[in-house]
């Protein structure tokens, strides 16, 4: 895996086109792996599949482990015989996820389904429903932490009672009690989301189409995983945060970025033997062929800022297991194909991490233009075992970069990729796919050239992100075509599809 040369596209499962307001795991889904499939793609890259908390960000989650609800195909439900027939509102857009009207429309199906199929499913659906809750580990807690954020009417759980929000073994008993059909409901949701889940990364195999997820370095504190494991995280007695992460000033912002995050406390996982993180990585791995280690640097060392700080500006680079953790994974699980997200600042530590286990780091084209030829984003520097993009989906689109370059910037790409008056845009794409790299990404925007209006991400902003989808009809003219003859001509082309 990534060890031989191939392409793939970014496009994460909400931006997908279909009915409901929200791309989902139904027929788009599979649609979406036809079309990669006839470009000679090899690899399709996705963002988190948790569930959103604030800001509807992927990269801060309810749970670490569960699913989002929002992308599970209703008509799936329907088939299933858990809910009739019905339509969504006309007032759903095609062009934009509004997550607070999505979130309202689907939560409300899915339960109504989740209570059909508790009292009516037939026999061999219920075993199969009463073994996957059985044999997920994680479940039963993350049902109940959802049980109790309804119950609390959405708060965060430091905003809860004491006893619900310290939990005691006594107490964590009681609640399973009385919050039973709630908490059934939260397991029959986890249930068909990971169904679905299954059967769509079944058919991207059978397709060629490997999937490469995306695992968050950090959990977000109104998670389950900080709620029902408070040793594991740099908490005060009262479980509020110490410190919170974030990155010192960089290319995306003069103020750093203060994600708010809680830190982990390395020392206790390191006396449970990096438990969790085994845990973590076991379950990517049952849900995706590559995984992409966002921040992976935190690996190293990680910018830990007081939580009464607005900004994150006065932090500390504080030193991470490295190492330790990862040896205590591979030791678990095997060699794991991780891609390293190696952006950012980054020191000869961090390097020597990443190539301890040969993990390919990235390369942003986008960030390729802004020094001299030693530049290591420039294509000329790339290495075989790294992976390349045009951007990510905390960049701008290839497009609406161009287009923000001075007169001056714009000249010396163009020099660079030989456009000569052509679509710069394309000539872009040409010249990374020409890469000696072995596995280049583009985000679906690129590959189809579209502007600022299609950003996904702003970092250093809570709201508004997140929201782009594509439609059909921007697939247009002879773009599969074309794009598989580049593929062919630089031999990125898979060969279950030549």
């Amino acid at each position: 895996m990534l060890d031989k040369r191939g392409c793939g596209v970014l496009l994460h499962i909400t931006s997908l086109p279909g009915s409901g307001g929200i791309g989902s795991m139904g027929t788009d889904a599979h649609r979406f792996v036809d079309l990669l499939a006839a470009m000679g793609m090899s690899y399709w890259q996705i963002l988190p599949l948790s569930p959103p908390a604030c800001g509807n960000s992927p990269y801060s989650a309810f749970s670490a482990f569960a699913g989002n609800p929002l992308l599970i195909d209703i008509d799936q439900i329907v088939a299933d015989g858990d809910l009739a027939e019905f339509r969504y509102e006309e007032s759903h857009s095609d062009t934009a996820v509004d997550f607070d009207a999505v979130s309202a429309c689907k939560m409300k199906l899915l339960n109504t389904a989740a209570v059909n199929f508790l009292a009516n499913a037939a026999a061999p659906f219920k075993l199969e429903f009463w073994e996957y809750c059985n044999t997920t580990p994680w479940l039963h807690n993350y049902a109940l932490f959802m049980a109790l954020k309804q119950r609390y009417k959405g708060k965060s759980w430091d905003k809860w009672s004491a006893g619900a929000a310290l939990l005691t073994k006594e107490a964590y008993e009681k609640f399973s009690v009385e919050l039973g059909p709630e908490i059934g409901i939260q397991k029959y949701i986890q249930w068909q989301f990971f169904r679905q889940w299954r059967q769509l990364r079944a058919y991207a195999a059978a397709n060629g189409i490997s999937i490469v997820g995306d695992i968050p370095i950090f959990v977000g504190y109104d998670s389950v995983d900080v709620w029902s494991h408070r040793e594991l995280f740099l908490l005060d007695s009262a479980g509020r945060p110490t410190v919170v992460a974030g990155v010192p000033p960089d290319y995306f912002s003069a103020t750093g970025q203060l994600w708010g995050n809680p830190l982990y406390d390395w020392d206790e996982m390191g006396r449970q033997g990096y438990a969790w993180w085994i845990d973590r990585f076991r379950s990517m791995f049952e849900l995706f062929d590559v995984v992409r280690v966002d921040h992976f640097r935190g690996f190293e060392a990680a910018w830990h800022v007081p939580f009464t700080e607005k900004t994150a500006v006065n932090g500390t680079w504080v030193a991470a297991p490295g190492t330790l953790l990862f040896d205590a994974v591979f030791a678990a699980l095997g060699k794991l194909p991780v891609i390293a997200e190696d952006l950012g600042v980054i020191t000869p530590d961090v390097v020597a991490l990443r190539d301890r286990y040969a993990f390919p780091g990235m390369k942003i084209v986008q960030f390729a233009f802004d020094s001299g030829p030693s530049n290591g984003y420039l294509p000329h520097n790339h290495v075989k075992n790294c992976v390349v993009y045009s951007g990510t989906h905390d960049n701008d689109t290839t497009a609406g970069w161009c287009d923000s370059l001075s007169k001056s910037q714009r000249s010396r790409v163009n020099y660079y990729v030989g456009s000569h008056g052509r679509d710069l845009v394309e000539s872009i794409l040409r010249t990374i796919f020409m890469s000696v790299a072995d596995t280049v990404i583009v985000p679906l925007q690129d590959l189809i050239g579209l502007g600022t209006e299609s950003r996904m991400n702003v970092p250093g902003t809570a709201f508004g992100n997140w929201r782009w989808r594509f439609d059909w009809s921007m697939i247009q003219g002879d773009i599969t075509r074309r794009v598989r003859d580049q593929l062919e001509c630089y031999g990125r082309c898979n060969a279950r599809h030549r």
